[in-house]
């Protein structure tokens, strides 16, 4: 009884040693599909994942600041420029791609907005502070105040991929790999359908 409660003890020390605490910087325009994603990779692997979510254009500086970060989820071009630089491994993965949409209300208002979650254009639309939006559908689709009636048409419209890439300073490089094996993995590319986006 007491060998099986060693092997016992070590099997438990063994699957705490493992389990990593994964930094993750994430484009809000990701986020509905990854919301779904992230928890069942954290509930097989046992690892943590610590996500931020913003536009590439706020979380690059984060990271450039010194904030740690194993993982980045954004538009490929940010994820090239990265790499470029020395601050993502090169051979980025692509995940998913989607257009511009066109969702509705009826206030009639126009206005500018940069994005992320208080400044997402489907907010602008569904407060009445403006009456039409053009977003990726896949942000416009993760509010449901709004309606989207369509895509621009393909003369307008601007198709962004979202890849995933290891940092070079990632302190859980193995876990970040695991996670972005998990993120193309043929049972979400369902979920990313489901959220607006066509898997990569």
């Amino acid at each position: 009884m007491r060998t099986v409660a060693i092997v016992l003890a070590m099997l438990a020390a063994t699957a705490t040693a493992h389990a990593a605490e994964i930094n993750a910087f994430i484009s809000t325009a990701i986020k509905a599909a990854t919301d779904e994603l992230l928890p069942p990779f954290e509930r097989a692997n046992g690892h943590t994942i610590r996500a931020s979510y913003a536009p590439s254009g706020a979380l690059i500086p984060r990271f450039d600041r010194g904030e740690p970060v194993d993982v980045f989820l954004t538009d490929s071009a940010a994820i090239d420029e990265l790499i470029k630089r020395g601050k993502v491994v090169a051979g980025r993965t692509d995940l998913a791609r989607t257009g511009i949409g066109i969702a509705v209300e009826v206030t009639p208002k126009v206005k500018l907005a940069a994005g992320g979650p208080n400044g997402r254009v489907s907010v602008l639309v569904s407060s009445g502070e403006a009456e039409i939006g053009l977003q990726q559908v896949s942000e416009l689709m993760s509010n449901p105040q709004v309606e989207v009636i369509g895509m621009l048409p393909a003369q307008l419209q601007l198709t962004t991929i979202y890849s995933a890439g290891v940092t070079t300073s990632a302190s859980e490089a193995e876990a970040a790999k695991a996670l972005i094996k998990a993120l193309t993995a043929p049972s979400a590319a369902a979920i990313y359908k489901a959220k607006g986006l066509d898997p990569a």
